[in-house]
């Protein structure tokens, strides 16, 4: 799965992408989350209030409950604002 990630979660995180095999139980954005919140300190810090978290599967948005598969793109942002 490549992974992009965005603002804050670049920073905190420490990089802008990555390619990751998940593991098999990994079947949703959720569970994507709470896996990558295990991965170390800057991902827990980066995730850990879900309210900020807005996800794309493939240039799409979408919910905490949409499936994911390992050949996805999966970007991780802040709320975005316009103004």
């Amino acid at each position: 799965m490549k992974l992009l990630y965005f603002a804050l979660f670049r920073a905190r995180i420490g990089c802008g992408e990555e390619e990751l095999a998940l593991p098999a139980e990994v079947k949703t954005v959720g569970a994507l989350v709470d896996w990558l919140a295990q991965r170390g300190p800057g991902y827990r810090a980066a995730l850990a209030d879900r309210k900020l978290v807005r996800v794309a599967v493939n240039q799409d948005y979408v919910d905490f409950d949409h499936p994911v598969a390992a050949n996805d793109e999966v970007a991780l942002f802040p709320p975005v604002t316009g103004g």
